[in-house]
């Protein structure tokens, strides 16, 4: 086997719930409970409200999860010899890099989700922003068949890749926008619609919180997936995350399989409608970060 942790042997029935899902991942409990609170940015870089750990995600998948998963690392692997949908290209890194990583972060939505939010788990409204190759937002789809999940592409040959990979694996509960964040978020049929952002690898902070916050519901979380030591980009983005509506809930260290072994999802919880103005044009949030 290609993992370099312990596998967990761990048997499913052919259907299961989220919450039964996330309650057989292989995650510490946080050392302390973390309620909705504001981040003291002068302690910063001590500030880790929780933690998970992990053995496989991907082993607690059942088997039929575990076959789509495997479908959809071929399928990448082949359309990216005709073009750009990951530097890696290879079946263990994909899965040690990408499908790991993107399992990670269920745990930490889930402890943010059901301590702030007081809502079911099992069935939300899911928009991933940037989504390239479909990560994460296509492996949460996946692993959690109740959620709803929203891809969204600007780039029209990866939307193609990614209706793609929808159809061959079966996946009913995905759907692909090709758009510009920015003019989704002021579009009506979009605008906090969604019960959770999640954006990876697409850009800094502060331009992440125009891009993901315009759509999430008031009371929602925007995840951003960073890297290990996110504290400075954090810090630069308390004003942007402030001016859509939300503050910084916590930061959930995430052990991976990363170049730098663990990664940080960034948990922002809306408190308020974003203003009308923002997101504003595309490109301005890129150009002129708030």
């Amino acid at each position: 086997m290609f993992y370099r942790c312990k596998i967990l042997n761990v048997n499913f029935p052919s259907s299961i719930s989220v919450g039964t899902f996330v309650k057989h991942l292989p995650f510490s409990k946080p050392k302390t409970s973390f309620p909705p609170q504001r981040l003291n940015f002068k302690s910063l870089t001590t500030t880790t409200t929780c933690v998970t750990r992990s053995s496989s995600y991907f082993e607690t998948l059942n088997s039929r999860q575990k076959d789509q998963i495997h479908l959809y690392v071929d399928a990448l692997l082949q359309w990216n010899q005709k073009m750009n949908l990951t530097a890696v290209n290879e079946v263990n890194e994909v899965m040690e890099r990408h499908i790991e990583d993107s399992l990670a972060i269920i745990p930490p939505i889930q402890n943010s989700y059901i301590s702030s939010c007081n809502n079911s788990f099992d069935n939300l409204r899911i928009v991933d922003v940037g989504s390239g190759a479909g990560l994460p937002g296509l492996v949460l789809a996946v692993a959690c068949p109740g959620w709803e999940v929203t891809l969204v592409e600007s780039m029209n040959k990866r939307c193609l890749f990614l209706e793609h990979a929808v159809s061959l694996i079966g996946l009913s509960n995905v759907q692909v926008v090709r758009e510009r964040a920015e003019k989704l978020g002021q579009d009506s049929n979009f605008r906090e619609r969604f019960d959770v952002a999640v954006a990876r690898a697409v850009a800094e902070m502060k331009v992440l919180a125009e891009y993901c916050l315009p759509l999430v519901r008031v009371g929602g979380l925007f995840v951003a997936a960073k890297g290990h030591n996110p504290q400075d980009e954090v810090k630069s983005a308390e004003r942007a995350t402030k001016l859509m509506g939300a503050s910084v809930l916590q930061l959930c260290s995430v052990e991976s399989h990363s170049p730098h072994g663990q990664r940080t999802a960034i948990i922002c919880l809306k408190n308020r409608p974003t203003p009308r103005k923002y997101p504003r044009d595309p490109g301005t949030p890129t150009k002129e970060p708030l």
